[in-house]
Parts: structure tokens; sequence; C-alpha cells
């Protein structure tokens, strides 16, 4: 191998998450998804457009490990941090900072070192003063950063999302889209955004188009917009 070639696949950045020719199917029969293929790259902020019933949401459960494909194959960079679209579903512990810490517990951190890895998660999402806050005193974006600050102190290095800003009032939505791409960029994750809302393409690096169980079109938000227009 020559220098030239090998600086040349030095530089090849790395994929995080890939689908190839991924299908799933329901034990009733209902086809889901129909070779499904796509990459995400490290550091990308990506997000997967879709009709509800396009199978977006079997999609990311396939990634987060709660749902076996049928057939294909899939690679995600471990470890994975999943994001409900209702946060209620994920929340178990009665205050903010009990909430976060529990997510460790498999860790068998110190206490000193769970009460650190709390902290850095709660201020990453601007949340440290509601510490001792009890979650049904949160708002619905609120709630969101908490189950974001639980991906955070566990160190993922992949947050998938599935539609987060869906049960949030539009000021909410676009703040907690802004915010959850600053922390990407800033941390080097990786993240994958399920979302329904041309608007919140404009935070993304690039999109892809999910249709009838397959991935139809895929490029920046301008991209994904002029498709959309077209068809």
């Amino acid at each position: 191998m020559t220098q030239a070639s090998f600086e040349q696949e030095a530089i090849q950045p790395e994929v995080a998450i890939a689908l190839d020719t991924l299908g799933f199917q329901w034990s009733s029969g209902a086809l889901v998804l129909k070779e499904c293929s796509l990459e995400v790259m490290a550091g990308e902020f990506c997000m997967l457009l879709g009709s509800n019933g396009s199978g977006k949401s079997t999609l990311l459960r396939i990634l987060a490990g709660l749902l076996i494909p049928k057939s294909g194959s899939y690679h995600i960079k471990q470890p994975v941090g999943f994001v409900f679209q209702n946060p209620d579903h994920q929340l178990v512990m009665p205050t903010v900072g009990a909430d976060v810490a529990f997510g460790l517990v498999g860790e068998q951190l110190s206490v000193a070192e769970t009460k650190i890895r709390v902290d850095e998660a709660l201020d990453a999402v601007n949340l440290l003063h509601l510490k001792r806050r009890p979650i049904y005193a949160l708002s619905g974006g609120q709630k969101q950063r908490v189950a974001i600050a639980g991906a955070l102190a566990r160190h993922c290095s992949v947050l998938l999302l599935d539609e987060p800003t869906a049960l949030l009032d539009p000021d909410s939505q676009l703040e907690l889209v802004d915010q959850v791409r600053g922390l990407v960029k800033e941390r080097g994750l990786t993240a994958l955004w399920i979302t329904h809302r041309l608007i919140e393409l404009d935070y993304c690096d690039r999109a892809f188009l999910l249709k009838n169980g397959q991935v139809t079109a895929e490029g920046t938000a301008q991209d994904l917009k002029r498709s959309l227009t077209a068809g």
C-alpha cells in the first residue's frame, strides 16, 4: 500500500449507522420495511422524514435493539441512547437527578462518579438547577431534555430520537431541535431524528425520506423539500 493510498483511506469518515436492505414484517403479515438502506456518518445530525405509517418508528426501534428485523442487516455504533416521542414512557424515577442516575446503575459507578456524570449531563441540557425537581412538575420540553440527559450521562455515541417534539408547542419544538444539534456538534455525537415537520429539516446535515418502508430520497434539507414538491 502506498503512502498516498494509506492517507486516502485514513480520512474516510466513519459510518455510525448503516442499514442494508432491511426488512420488517409484523406477525400479522403487515409489511413495514422493505429493502430499506441508509447510512449516517459519525458526527452527523440526520433526520428521517415520512408520513404516519411509513415505518419511521419501526426503523428506529430496530436500531435501538427493541425489534428484530426479518431480513437484511444493520450496524450502529455503541452505546446508543433512545428518546421516545412521549418522555413519560421512559422517565421512571420521582426526580430529575434520580432519573438520570437510574440509567447508570448497570455501570456500577461510585456515588461520586455517578454525581459527576449526572451533573455534567444535566448541565449540558441546561437543567442542572432542576436536579431535585419532581418529574411531574416539569414541562414537556423539560422532560424531553431529561431523557436526552440520561443518554448523555451514559456517554452514548449515537442518539435516536423518535419525534421528540411531537407533544411540544411550536417555540419549544425549535428550541429542542437547536439544542440537540448543538450537543451533537459540541460533543462529537451522531443523531438520527424522526420528524414529519419540514421546518425541522433546516437544522439537520442531511435527511432521508421514508415512504412505504423504503428510503426514496436523501440529501440536504433543500434536496428533500424539492423532492417532496416534485412528488
